[in-house]
């Protein structure tokens, strides 16, 4: 976290000139103060002169404990009436990491009418499926959707959290890790469970898609992960699958967005989604 020494800042301004992310104001008081939006790049410790910020960080042998967090949960996404395909992939590489460290997987399904839709993840390989059906989620919103789950992650405390890549994954899924204090892997292509510590092993393109980089979340949890769709393999489906559907009920305030969808209207015609193409040539 970033520290601001009252006694020794003197209200100069420099500090809040420098973040471009306007994480600091200097305000009536006559010192700095920092706000939640602060990203800990360092740009105002480097500029103060009098030495009154400092950035306070974990010894790098330090090591929280972990023990309270256990499974692995995928976000299934479900528009226009159906599960997303992506929901299915992730629910296969999913299976194989929750099967590596011997803990349930579970499913996370927001909507509005999603009828037989729980029991379609669970045939696809979901120990557990958290229904959350309430007409306020009927269309797709940053600030209801990310409550929700967040809501969910801090009641249960699942190790690892999986989601599409996907417009919606990428919308509101950054916004989850951010109020859970936790990092985010994004577009990950190769996902693997680290045998000497548990650790998931998150690869995705970097520098352009020059190298692959293999990311490992040590320091907090849950470990996060966006994956892009395509490049896991669905799971099998078995209709004979048993799992547990819990259906939950989200406080109001918790679904009541501030933006408001007046009116969605699905595109006619017979169009073809090519990001759901097993073959694209070009």
């Amino acid at each position: 976290m970033l520290h601001i020494d009252t006694e020794l800042c003197i209200g100069c301004g420099v500090c809040e000139a420098t973040c471009t992310f306007g994480a600091i104001l200097v305000g009536d008081q006559g010192y700095a103060v920092v706000n939640e939006i602060c990203t800990l790049c360092g740009s105002c410790v480097d500029a103060c002169e009098v030495g009154a910020l400092a950035i306070e960080r974990p010894a790098a042998g330090d090591q929280a404990d972990f023990s309270g967090w256990s499974g692995v949960w995928v976000y299934a996404e479900y528009r226009n009436g159906r599960v997303a395909p992506v929901a299915y992939e992730l629910l296969g590489i999913g299976r194989q990491l929750a099967d590596e460290r011997q803990v349930p997987l579970s499913a996370v399904l927001m909507g509005s009418g999603l009828g037989g839709a729980a029991q379609e993840l669970v045939a696809y390989g979901a120990d557990r499926v958290f229904q959350v059906d309430d007409p306020a989620l009927a269309h797709f919103t940053d600030e209801a959707y990310g409550n929700v789950l967040f809501d969910l992650i801090q009641a249960h405390h699942p190790e690892i959290v999986l989601a599409g890549a996907t417009a919606i994954g990428r919308s509101f899924i950054p916004r989850v890790a951010t109020l859970l204090g936790t990092g985010l892997t994004a577009d990950c292509t190769q996902l693997a469970i680290r045998p000497e510590d548990g650790l998931l092993l998150q690869t995705r393109p970097a520098f352009g898609g020059n190298i692959m980089a293999t990311i490992v979340c040590r320091r907090t949890r849950p470990q996060m992960s966006t994956v892009r769709p395509n490049v896991m393999k669905a799971g099998v489906r078995d209709a004979s699958r048993r799992g547990e559907i819990v259906n939950v009920a989200p406080a109001a305030a918790r679904v009541a967005a501030r933006v408001k969808v007046v009116r969605s209207v699905l595109e006619d015609g017979d169009q073809v989604n090519i990001c759901e193409a097993e073959i694209v040539i070009a």
